[in-house]
């Protein structure tokens, strides 16, 4: 296991919290297709909206393909995430190496291109899946930053990756939107206590260790708002790996399914986990690195 004094971004090491500084830089200034303005706007704020970046025909194919999974998921393959109280599908991983349509989606230049800007070197995907809200039904996703959870479980070394979370279905105020603290990925929250033997089994279900308490979510809210980008199916918002989000439950009679790929630089490959714990699995932490070729 990794120091406290070697390893810039411990975590779940002791029964308090605590904030610490962000090493790693918010934003490259490599070329890409994103304006000056739009790359600020990322650095600044953690995230990125672009409204209406796929068309509807493409979103119908992948929300087809997104339901067709949950038919003929083999029993035995790993990947498929229940909700906690029932047997109601939640989310299905690995797609990028399950799917083929979702593998050309996931090298499609306009969100690799957008990543790789952002990042500022080729990249991989380290993590893939679909969300399923579905109407009256779909749970919540408590507060939580990406990078503590890959970082202190999966062994990523620095916060050089992003999130692209693709709208199949329209994302409006009703049925459990997307939401962001702005700027709260230039601090690294400290979670308390201690990872479980395989938390993955049920932190997937219901994440319990790794989140902030409420105390450091007013620290990050202070003198912010929560945003929830709304906006029609093919909508896309990219994020930082260490920006705090969540949603609520679903309560409309509407569906709000996603899907989520992230883009994580080739030069931030996965190591040992900075815990005493064995890796997660392949289909939640990519350690076959492939290198996207658009």
């Amino acid at each position: 296991m990794i120091t406290q004094t070697k390893d810039p971004y411990y975590s779940r090491t002791s029964d308090t919290w605590e904030t610490a500084p962000r090493l790693d830089p918010t934003a490259s200034d490599a070329p890409g297709p994103l304006t000056t303005d739009e790359v600020w706007n990322y650095a600044h704020n953690g995230f990125l909206f672009a409204n209406s970046l796929f068309s509807e025909d493409e979103v119908q194919n992948l929300l087809t393909e997104a339901h067709t999974l949950i038919e003929s998921w083999p029993e035995s393959q790993p990947g498929i995430v229940r909700e906690p109280d029932s047997n109601v599908v939640r989310s299905i991983f690995r797609l990028h190496q399950y799917s083929d349509i979702f593998k050309k989606l996931f090298a499609d230049k306009r969100l690799l291109d957008r990543a790789r800007q952002l990042i500022g070197t080729d990249v991989y995907i380290h993590q893939s899946r679909v969300n399923y809200k579905p109407a009256m039904n779909g749970k919540e996703f408590f507060w939580h930053s990406d990078f503590e959870t890959w970082h202190v479980e999966d062994g990523m070394p620095r916060m050089r990756a992003l999130s692209v979370s693709i709208f199949l279905t329209e994302s409006h105020e009703f049925n459990g939107p997307l939401m962001l603290i702005p700027g709260s990925h230039e601090k690294f929250i400290r979670c308390a206590g201690e990872t479980p033997e395989k938390n993955y089994e049920k932190s997937l279900r219901r994440q319990e260790y790794g989140v902030p308490t409420r105390e450091a979510l007013e620290t990050l809210l202070e003198d912010r708002e929560i945003v929830a980008p709304k906006g029609p199916a093919g909508s896309v918002v990219f994020f930082d790996c260490n920006t705090m989000h969540g949603s609520n439950g679903n309560l409309s009679p509407t569906p709000r399914n996603n899907l989520f790929a992230v883009y994580n630089s080739v030069e931030n490959q996965l190591v040992e986990p900075f815990c005493d714990r064995p890796p997660r699995p392949d289909y939640l932490a990519e350690r076959n690195v492939e290198r996207i070729e658009s």
